[in-house]
């Protein structure tokens, strides 16, 4: 295949806004945040992020939901205009909104407005889903599933994310993906407690036989996911637990596992990398950086999924770059040129390292850390710097050699060369947004932490591929032949 399968997704569409601003205080008349400058941004919402996520992986794809001519259905379509073809169905009553109001990072109340639902379904709406190589339903229960069940029955979709107040799925759909939170109103109660694993597992089961599903997967935040195709399910751990923002985890992960289904990949291989991509799983395990298929479809380095600092850890949806301010491709190699470029364009800059040998665990962080902005400036040691840090012999390889391999990497936008030790000279000239790391840090003992603070940068550690190092590379090809 020559890239991505593109994707329709169906559902309901709404627009977000987030009064981003400094939560420093409490008020005096009752013990609640005082967010002080407080900013309006808005962003697509439910199928409508849906559908952005799965553009900003590099697909092809056409939303299909209900929309009228109210402002929030102006404002939505001109931050999906660049990336999304809208196909709307006549909505009754005003687009949904949803305002949330975050206080140091984390949402303290939501306020929402407009109470649209899907009126109808056009006969463009039926026979787009009638021709698309490949079907996502995004279900937030406001009807545009229903609208469409119909069509959606006789040709089933690949996956289909439900939500409490849709209808069930259409029979047939190869993957169902609901949070844990959302599988105790749909499954048939037996009684007994819903918070152990063995209690998930025969929801999910029940939940394929009561949808007709090929399988479900559920996701249990910290305590991982769970796919069950009817018995003994898998479940999949979570790498690193993370506190942040959730809004959209469960769209980054139905987005994510969507896409490789369309592109032919296994069920169980998609559930583990959609959550994978929600919570930042692959970089712990490699899962999605070492596989054949992620190599072969060019997968890995286009998606937005993030690893250890993961959707969630960096951010969540609030924390994507600007819909309405993409930044073009930047050309040419000056990494600062790059940036400013990117930087213009209200882009997120990411900067990451390597040092000697460029090995599988090297590829999957950075693969991941270019999931994060719009563009990665990988910070490389010259060959002193690589000489005084580790012990004879290195490096391995020359610098010219070693930046020829990283620019030839679909992942990297540019690479930067620093002479001393750490980058830090380096990183203060170019003022990343994210400083990513891999290796064995604590976040408190991430030596670059605290001077990313000094212009608003986060640094986020995305740990290794198990098992591979260079230095143990290095002791292996120095073993006598047995």
């Amino acid at each position: 295949m020559t890239g991505p399968a593109p994707l329709l997704v169906v559902g309901d569409a709404l627009l977000d806004r987030d009064l981003a601003g400094r939560a420093e205080r409490l008020a005096p008349d009752t013990p609640v945040p005082v967010v002080d400058d407080h900013g309006d941004r808005t962003r697509p919402g439910g199928s409508a992020l849906t559908a952005y996520l799965v553009a900003r992986d590099g697909r092809d794809v056409t939303l299909e939901a209900g929309v009228g001519d109210d402002p929030a259905r102006r404002e939505l379509k001109r931050l999906l205009d660049p990336w999304v073809r809208l196909l709307p169905l006549p909505l009754s009553g005003d687009l949904p909104e949803q305002t949330r109001v975050p206080a140091a990072d984390r949402p303290v109340a939501r306020l929402d407005r407009g109470d649209g639902r899907a009126r109808s379904a056009t006969e463009a709406a039926r026979a787009a889903v009638r021709d698309a190589p490949a079907v996502l339903v995004s279900d937030h229960g406001r009807g545009t599933a229903d609208r469409l069940r119909d069509v959606l029955a006789a040709r089933p979709p690949l996956a289909w994310d439900p939500h409490p107040r849709g209808g069930p799925p259409a029979p047939g759909t190869r993957l169902v993906t609901p949070a844990e939170k959302k599988v105790r109103p749909l499954a048939p109660a037996d009684g007994t407690p819903r918070r152990d694993p063995a209690a998930a597992a025969r929801d999910a089961a029940a939940l394929v036989r009561q949808w007709q599903a090929a399988a479900v997967a559920v996701t249990l935040d910290a305590r991982g996911a769970l796919l069950s195709y009817g018995e003994h399910p898998l479940l999949v751990p979570v790498a690193a637990v993370h506190h942040g923002d959730s809004c959209g985890a469960g769209d980054r992960f139905a987005a994510t596992a969507a896409g490789l289904l369309a592109d032919g990949a296994l069920v169980g291989e998609a559930a583990a990398t959609g959550f994978a991509a929600a919570t930042g799983f692959a970089a712990a395990t490699g899962f999605a950086a070492a596989t054949g298929f992620a190599a072969a479809t060019g997968f890995a380095a286009a998606t937005g999924f993030v690893g250890a600092g993961g959707f969630v850890g960096a951010g969540g949806a609030g924390a994507l770059p600007r819909p309405d301010a993409a930044p073009p491709p930047a050309d040419g190699d000056d990494p600062f040129a790059v940036a400013e470029r990117v930087r213009t364009a209200h882009g997120t800059v990411v900067a990451g390292g390597c040092f000697d040998l460029l090995h599988a665990g090297h590829v999957g962080l950075l693969r991941t850390a270019r999931g994060l902005g719009d563009c990665l400036v990988v910070c490389v040691n010259s060959d002193a710097s690589v000489r005084h840090r580790k012990r004879a012999g290195r490096p391995v390889s020359p610098l010219t050699d070693r930046v020829r391999v990283l620019r030839a990497l679909a992942c990297v936008d540019a690479v930067a060369v620093f002479d001393e030790d750490t980058p830090a000279r380096l990183l203060a000239d170019l003022r990343p947004d994210v400083r990513v790391k891999g290796g064995d840090y604590a976040a408190t003992d991430l030596p670059e932490a605290r001077l990313l603070e000094e212009w608003g940068g986060q640094a986020v550690l995305l740990p290794y591929l198990d098992g591979r190092s260079s230095t143990a590379m290095l002791e292996r090809a120095a073993e006598p032949t047995r």
